[in-house]
């Protein structure tokens, strides 16, 4: 298993507010933009910028970073027998699969296997 990106996470109010300053940063535009749920999201950089209410912030808010993969199989493995908790189970999503682990010391983080579209993409264009 290994990385192949990791997000800083960016809770905003309004995406397309923020992403103006975040283009200036980063020099890029968004190299992902999509609806979840009732959330918003852009990848640009190494920034994963979110928008969505109050309530569906809390549901998401305790991870402190989104961590692309490319086996979420194995990932879980090595997580487990590191001693971490999965609190969300791996799960199908607009980018592929993804979970939620608590690990042992006390970090939560939210785990991403993208598509085979995705990987070609964004990181091998």
């Amino acid at each position: 298993m290994t990385i192949l990106r990791t997000y800083a996470r960016l809770w905003t109010d309004d995406l397309d507010q923020a992403l103006p300053l975040l283009e200036e940063l980063t020099g890029e535009r968004p190299h992902l933009r999509l609806a979840f749920h009732e959330v918003a999201l852009a990848a640009i950089g190494n920034f994963l910028a979110i928008a969505a209410s109050p309530e569906e912030r809390a549901r998401y808010a305790h991870a402190s970073a989104t961590v692309v993969v490319d086996g979420l199989d194995a990932l879980q493995a090595t997580l487990t027998a590191a001693g971490a908790t999965i609190t969300t189970p791996a799960t199908g999503g607009p980018t592929g699969r993804f979970l939620y682990a608590r690990h042992a010391d006390g970090a939560e983080v939210e785990y991403v296997e993208w598509t085979p579209e995705l990987v070609r993409g964004i990181l091998h264009s």
